[in-house]
């Protein structure tokens, strides 16, 4: 987990999944050259609708661009893991429309980098499997993809949280990795235990649909989806207490 002690402002965009336009617009919107104390939260990159005349899936094109602009803001831009990066790392199929995401993806890269598709392929792997799975601001706001179901919240363990590696077995359905980033669950007594278990006071997450680009599904939680129009982020204050109101009138729309 990233302990965003330093951020004066955090902005968080939902999932992208792919989009590089609504990338584009974060970017110009995040202006981080003009605010050196701004942070950067970004989730749910790969797995869009954006293909290459094979139909295969462009979505790395968006992991190229995050990862120069991490290499650029080392300490200021953060990638969270999703449930589509964590499907493609540890190789669990994921299908929409019954399309294999995670083959479409592969194909993706092969189409791009041709001869060297293979060691490209291999560097994004690598970079899924060290993407930390939450990240908590200094005034207790706990940004993650998701959180786990209800039937697990009590056998959910935090301490994956500072883990440096996880157990093959954490990856799997029923771990707690896999939990954090596929749960659905938006209770009101689930959201409110969960931000019990990670010490926190409010949650960000995405992973749910929303047309209007956001949701606020109850009184402790926001989600965010970015991958259509409207895209909605939060931009708020890192630095002093907000409430749940203060953080719901942050949400911005693209």
């Amino acid at each position: 987990m990233i302990s965003l002690e330093i951020a004066e402002e955090v902005l968080v965009a939902g999932d992208l999944h792919g989009n590089l336009e609504n990338f584009r617009r974060l970017l110009l919107v995040a202006d981080l050259e003009r605010f050196p104390h701004r942070h950067l939260v970004l989730q749910e990159l790969v797995h869009g609708p954006y293909r290459y005349p094979d139909e295969s899936d462009k979505s790395h094109q968006l992991v190229d661009l995050v990862a120069a602009l991490k290499c650029r803001y080392p300490s200021r831009v953060h990638l969270l893991l999703g449930n589509h990066e964590l499907a493609q790392w540890s190789n669990q199929w994921i299908a929409k429309a019954e399309a294999d995401l995670n083959a479409l993806f592969r194909k993706g890269v092969e189409f791009a980098y041709q001869q060297r598709a293979a060691e490209i392929y291999q560097a994004y792997l690598e970079l899924f499997a060290v993407l930390p799975l939450a990240a908590i601001t200094p005034n207790r706001v706990f940004l993650s993809h998701s959180l786990p179901a209800a039937s697990r919240i009590e056998k959910w363990d935090p301490g994956i949280l500072y883990r440096d590696w996880e157990t093959a077995e954490e990856l799997q359905p029923g771990g707690d990795v896999y939990s954090l980033v596929w749960g659905r669950n938006t209770k009101p007594e689930t959201v409110t235990r969960f931000l019990q278990i990670v010490n926190a006071d409010w949650l960000i997450s995405g992973h749910i649909p929303a047309e209007k680009g956001f949701a606020i599904p109850n009184d402790r939680q926001i989600i965010l989806d970015a991958l259509g129009t409207p895209a909605g982020y939060c931009l708020f204050s890192a630095s002093i207490p907000l409430s749940h109101r203060e953080l719901v009138e942050s949400i911005k729309l693209l």
